[in-house]
């Protein structure tokens, strides 16, 4: 009997155990199915896409073109060229007969990226790429990662320790310094490209300070172009990073900044034995999400400067549309788009590994 009684229990269980996880399945099946539709399908027609050559809203059918794509995006070459001191169109002019696309050469169908001409002016030399923008995107890229990481993520830190302290008015100031954050990306671009404007208020500013200071246009100018939307991402960025090491330092128990006291530590040090090394894995954390968004750096070069001027301030992201979505090359965007991801993953992984924990 008092197996039979076990026997029934245990199919019961056995049932209510297939129901829960049907019910389970219910459950998550629609966000599944989102993320089927608007992730993973995405992706994989991105992967299909970038060997072939197709083309937005085209009657033809796209066709298998294997690497194609990536050899024009990726090829790079140097050529010298004779030149005359006297007439330096005369290299130009040389190099136009090697390049053109009817050309026989190696080189046919590429654009300058970089020239450089021999001090007697008889020779020049120019780096050219089968696709000279992509590789003027990629430095952008970098160059705006590389510096918004230690600015934002720096600053960030210096808010998050000052909101932490015992000051007065930290929810105040933790609001203030988190609204730019919930704030629309297109609005704060459109309300920064008046405050950089020629008249704008950032040169109303500076001419206070600096004595003789001449208004910039630092949109319309290609040395200051990148460094002002940089300076525009760090202070629209910085709450959201502030609030992630505000949550690292609250962590940190309290009893080492009591021992660090007792034994004669000042703040500086306190912050060296205590804070940063209790701060390690959210600064892994911050460092590979501010490279990440760095790395898709797009609205606000939409919005401020399309990319210019003089491609300036163009990115792989905004490469990726405007060939995609402007020039109708579908085909050979989704191939940069493939780049990217590798390129994204690279880093990331590269990150992890040199900020994590060694014993």
């Amino acid at each position: 009997m008092t197996t039979l009684t076990r026997a029934k229990k245990q199919l019961f269980s056995n049932s209510l155990n297939a129901k829960s996880a049907r019910a389970g399945f219910l459950f998550i099946l629609p966000a599944v199915g989102l993320m089927l539709v608007f992730l993973v399908a995405p992706v994989v027609l991105a992967f299909s896409l970038g060997f072939t050559n197709a083309k937005f809203a085209s009657p033809k059918e796209p066709e298998f073109v294997g690497i194609e794509n990536f050899t024009e995006m990726l090829s790079l070459g140097q050529v010298t060229v004779e030149s005359d001191a006297n007439d330096p169109d005369i290299a130009y002019d040389n190099l136009r007969e090697l390049t053109k696309p009817a050309a026989d050469t190696p080189y046919s169908g590429m654009q300058i990226l970089d020239e450089s001409f021999a001090a007697d002016g008889e020779s020049a030399t120019f780096t050219v790429a089968g696709d000279a923008l992509f590789w003027k995107s990629l430095k952008n890229t970098f160059l705006f990662a590389l510096v918004i990481a230690p600015l934002q993520g720096g600053l960030a830190l210096a808010l998050a320790l000052l909101i932490n302290s015992r000051i007065r008015g930290k929810v105040f100031f933790r609001t203030v310094y988190f609204m730019p954050v919930v704030t629309s990306m297109v609005v704060v671009s459109i309300l920064w490209i008046f405050f950089y404007q020629k008249d704008g208020l950032a040169n109303v500013l500076l001419s206070q300070i600096i004595p003789g200071y001449e208004p910039i246009a630092f949109l319309a100018d290609p040395n200051f172009a990148l460094p002002a939307i940089i300076f525009m991402s760090a202070w629209q960025g910085v709450g959201f990073h502030m609030i992630i090491w505000l949550a690292g330092l609250q962590t940190i128990p309290g009893e080492l900044y009591e021992a660090a006291t007792v034994d004669g530590a000042n703040k500086w040090q306190q912050f060296k034995a205590v804070t940063w090394p209790g701060l390690q894995t959210t600064f892994v954390f911050v460092l590979i999400i501010i490279s990440i968004q760095a790395m898709g750096l797009f609205t606000q070069v939409n919005v401020m400067t399309q990319g210019g001027p003089l491609d300036s301030t163009s990115t792989i992201v905004f490469h990726l549309f405007r060939e995609g979505f402007r020039k109708n090359e579908i085909g050979y965007s989704s191939a940069i788009a493939i780049v990217f991801f590798i390129l994204v993953v690279l880093i990331s992984v590269i990150q992890r590994r040199l900020t994590r924990e060694r014993d």
